[in-house]
């Protein structure tokens, strides 16, 4: 049986590549072949680099274009365009039968290539908020899946963030989490707090990022608290297992893999993400009682102690309902024509 060529498209930042990645192993379980065209920038092959599982990979140079002004933006653009002729060349070479664009500037090669080659164009919007690339290639796509708009299937996560997930019933543990840079607004509220969870017996556990990790770590020596706290962990679903309560940002890909094991939040939001996308992610969750937000002004002790007061159960079990195993199994059946039912353009 002849084996469908798809090509995977995008990435930048960890949760674009975390949705290739999931997707393409969802491809492999379905005997297509899986390629990749991503950049030289970002973390693309750094992810990817060595990843033989694709057919083929292509790392091309590109950079952002609607952030930029005057010869900059007329600099971003010629590159765009150089780098999506490549990708026509690519493409036509490999027979690519279909493209998955997830979204940031790695996406935009290959995705204006797809257009112009009249190669059926899928689109993964994480996000509450469509990102600009997304908005722009939105009218010219087959299907525009999302876990927030019409054309719904559930965010693609890791199996292994539902295999641990539990209701939680009381609070032991709470985890700070900034991302893989840490957040500072989010380390110093950790610790503020950190001496009334220790009095209330409470473990904490903290992802601080490398940049602010020296800092932390005194001034917890100083506090005289035993904190599990860490620069970064790729056994990150580890640390989420045994947590009881979280304080994080609001990432597409933190919102859902605390979703899938049932971790109650109070989301912070950061402050300067475009459109204000990462305090919509959250309201998302806020909206079905699964879980909470505060604006960096807003987070104060008071809230933080007052969830834990009131008790955590119902918004973790609310969360069973706001996500599923099978996201990215859904869209590589899309993608290779068996998913049953595919809405065009989220409508």
């Amino acid at each position: 049986m002849k084996r469908k060529r798809i090509l995977l498209t995008g990435g930048g930042t960890g949760g674009h590549l975390a949705i290739v990645r999931a997707v393409k192993e969802e491809l492999l379980r379905l005997g297509a072949s899986p390629y990749y065209i991503g950049s030289e920038s970002g973390q693309d092959r750094a992810w990817f680099g060595e990843d033989e599982t694709f057919a083929k990979r292509l790392f091309l140079k590109s950079r952002g274009v609607v952030d930029k002004r005057g010869f900059a933006k007329a600099a971003s653009m010629v590159q765009l365009l150089r780098s999506a002729y490549i990708a026509h060349r690519f493409m036509r070479d490999q027979r690519i039968e279909a493209v998955l664009s997830v979204g940031g500037f790695s996406a935009a090669p290959a995705s204006f290539a797809a257009v112009a080659a009249r190669t059926p164009l899928f689109i993964h919007e994480q996000n509450a908020v469509s990102g600009r690339l997304n908005t722009i290639l939105k009218p010219f796509a087959k299907a525009y899946f999302s876990s927030y708009f019409d054309d719904y299937v559930d965010y693609p996560v890791s199996d292994i963030f539902f295999e641990s997930a539990r209701v939680r019933k009381e609070v032991r543990r709470v985890i700070f989490l900034g991302g893989s840079q840490g957040a500072r607004a989010i380390n110093d509220f950790a610790l503020s707090v950190a001496s009334a969870l220790h009095e209330q017996k409470i473990d904490i556990i903290h992802q601080c990022g490398g940049s602010d990790y020296a800092r932390v770590k005194l001034l917890y020596e100083r506090l005289g608290i035993e904190a599990d706290l860490f620069p970064f962990s790729d056994r990150i679903h580890e640390k989420v297992a045994e947590a009881d309560f979280a304080v994080c940002r609001a990432g597409a890909g933190t919102v859902w893999e605390l979703a899938a094991n049932r971790l109650p939040a109070l989301f912070v939001p950061y402050p300067y993400a475009a459109g204000d996308h990462q305090y919509k992610n959250a309201m998302f969750l806020v909206k079905r009682g699964a879980g909470w937000v505060a604006r960096e002004d807003e987070l104060k002790s008071e809230l933080f102690f007052e969830i834990l007061k009131e008790g955590v159960e119902e918004a973790s079990a609310a969360l069973a309902s706001v996500i599923s195993k099978g996201g990215a199994g859904e869209i590589a059946e899309a993608l290779i024509g068996k998913r049953k039912k595919v809405l065009p353009n989220g409508t």
